[in-house]
């Protein structure tokens, strides 16, 4: 196992972080159903729900477990390509952080102030831990489908660029956080 990054590629580490994130989003975006606050909560939509709240929780703790890894770890050098491109790569990068954090926080927060607690499998009910204020718990609450809807349309663009970094600018950005057939 490569527990650094090298020149050409993420350390092992960082990319089973970074797979486990887009399983676990992935997961969470096709399992949220949505809706007004009556069919979220509905009793017959219990285990649905928490199976959601568990896997937004788990993005949550994977980013504050990748963001502390990247301490220790380096990202590989950047094949040559335009200042803009690079300028890009970061930008969207950060978003994509920013985003695993908003999302889940949206609607935890939101479920809080709401009233509701949420629920993790395997630790029971979180919550809540703030003072009921229904109004800004809708206001919050109503953020996350749209974030969600955000994140899913990032992603995507983050993807489509690595394709294109492989297929039409052939150098190895997508390869670099793929799992490498070589030895360390």
């Amino acid at each position: 196992m490569q527990t650094t990054a090298d020149r050409t590629h993420y350390s092992t580490p960082t990319r089973i972080l970074h797979w486990l994130t887009v399983l676990l989003v992935g997961s969470a975006w096709l399992l949220g159903e949505g809706g007004p606050e009556s069919r979220v909560y509905a009793a017959e939509r219990a285990s649905g729900l928490s199976l959601h709240e568990t896997l937004g929780t788990l993005v949550l703790l994977v980013l504050v477990v990748r963001l502390a890894w990247r301490v220790f770890d380096h990202a590989p050098e950047e094949p040559p390509m335009p200042g803009w491109m690079a300028l890009a790569s970061r930008l969207v990068h950060w978003v994509l952080y920013a985003l695993l954090a908003a999302v889940p926080l949206t609607a935890i927060v939101g479920a809080w102030f709401e009233g509701h607690p949420v629920t993790v499998i395997g630790l029971g009910e979180l919550g809540p831990f703030l003072s009921p204020s229904r109004s800004l718990g809708e206001s919050i609450s109503a953020i996350h489908p749209l974030l969600g809807d955000i994140i899913i349309w990032v992603a995507g663009f983050h993807a489509a660029a690595a394709l294109f970094h492989h297929f039409i600018l052939r150098d190895r950005v997508l390869l670099s956080m793929l799992p490498s057939r070589r030895a360390h």
